[in-house]
């Protein structure tokens, strides 16, 4: 393409607002990668307290089979073998409860998923509050942004800069966005752990309960109820929260790939384009000015392009976070369909009431995991369309000091991941 030196700009540099540049719209994308980071360390907390419960489970189950060992054969020569199983039950379960404990404390704190609507630059996303809690707003219209940016082709370097530094920031919010998406479906995964918990409590003392006659351990099975009613509740609490931060990422992923995206702005369809006539054909270079101006910007659409492909994972691990969130409901619906028809198997239908709770406790299994198969199923044909769950992923390493064709790249294998 042709240059020609021009004594002044094509299009004029506006007095863009303060906010609207790009070392504020820079410390914007600070704030939000840091939000990022918060979250991404709270689901890692709330993981540790999934393995934490996955001990205690563990305990539970050792506890139940050195307790009914016990109670069916006594304090004969087993007694060795069975004090060893509680006392090694106890001690897991204990770990266990000691891993999940600190996670409980985090489990209520409240996480905001509001987002505003990007604007290609006609009104810049702004922080407040910076400090631990900052919170971002959309600042008023930037007169004639809207018809500048119409204007791409015939934009001056330092307009484009600005405005793919404003994509950049409206992407990154994009991010934050469904990252605490994904941190709510992670907080119900953890709760719904706690139910599982729950639930093998309240199976185990039903069980000894219903096998052996009122006496003494009569006090430790309803104990064992009551303890396991409380955990399933505080964990079913979760369930309504997790599954509309699931409906919640789900819409935004798709009104996001509804969307015009920064190809589309940037490099439309040619049915997209304006007549040819309505090019620039000479780059509206100032006198004086080096090529450099025209690299510089070249970096900058690059660098937007690379977060425009962030974006589109981020919303692949999003759909794959209510993929994993429909399992964890299929998982607490086969616990407690599990549960069910043990104790409906085992005792069978012969007291009434006993027979409705254990058709009850089926019935809600199954409705579990119906519902965990309508999150699960959609999100995996979705994973499905997606390369990069099935081959390498090679990312670039940027270095805008150095031309593009010399970055570094990192290559992780599928096998690996």
């Amino acid at each position: 393409m042709r240059t020609k030196e021009v004594e002044e700009p094509v299009k004029p540099v506006p007095d863009f607002p303060f906010h609207a540049r790009r070392t504020p719209l820079a410390k914007t994308r600070t704030f939000l990668a840091n939000r990022r980071s918060q979250l991404a360390y709270f689901r890692t907390s709330l993981s540790k307290g999934r393995t934490g419960l996955a001990v205690l489970r563990t305990g539970i189950t050792l506890i139940t089979f050195g307790t009914a060992l016990y109670r069916i054969f006594g304090a004969g020569y087993l007694l060795i073998a069975d004090a060893a199983l509680i006392l090694t039950g106890t001690a897991v379960a204990v770990e266990g409860f000691i891993r999940y404990l600190p996670v409980r404390k985090q489990i209520g704190l409240k996480v905001d998923c509001s987002y505003t609507e990007p604007s290609w630059g006609v009104r810049v996303l702004t922080v407040s509050n910076p400090g631990i809690s900052p919170t971002f707003s959309r600042a008023s219209s930037i007169e004639g942004a809207a018809e500048m940016r119409a204007d791409w082709y015939n934009l001056a370097p330092v307009l484009r800069r600005r405005f793919l530094a404003s994509d950049r920031t409206d992407m990154a919010e994009e991010r934050a966005t469904l990252a605490c998406y994904r941190t709510k479906m992670a907080r119900a995964r953890t709760g719904l752990a706690f139910a599982r918990t729950g639930v093998a409590f309240i199976g185990l003392g039903v069980a000894f309960l219903r096998q052996f006659r009122a006496g003494p351990w009569t006090y430790f099975d309803i104990s064992l109820i009551a303890a396991g009613l409380m955990m399933a509740v505080e964990g079913f609490y979760w369930y309504l929260p997790g599954r509309r931060a699931g409906r919640q990422g789900g819409e935004s992923v798709d009104k996001a790939f509804g969307k015009e995206s920064i190809w589309d702005v940037t490099f439309p369809p040619v049915h997209k384009r304006p007549a040819i006539e309505d090019f620039f054909h000479d780059l509206p270079v100032k006198a004086g000015q080096a090529p450099g101006i025209w690299g510089t910007t070249g970096h900058a659409l690059e660098r937007t392009v690379l977060a425009e492909r962030r974006n589109v994972m981020a919303r692949l691990r999003t759909v794959m976070a209510r993929s994993r969130t429909g399992m964890a409901f299929m998982r607490t619906g086969m616990s407690i369909t599990a549960v069910g028809m043990g104790l409906l198997v085992y005792f069978g239908a012969g007291n009434i009431y006993w027979t409705v709770f254990d058709v009850f406790m089926v019935a809600a299994g199954l409705f579990f995991m119906a519902d965990g198969l309508y999150w699960h199923i959609p999100a995996e044909n979705t994973r499905k369309q997606f390369p990069y769950c099935f081959t390498d992923i090679e990312i670039s390493m940027p270095d805008y000091g150095r031309p593009n064709k010399y970055w570094k790249k990192a290559v992780f294998s599928h096998d690996d991941i």
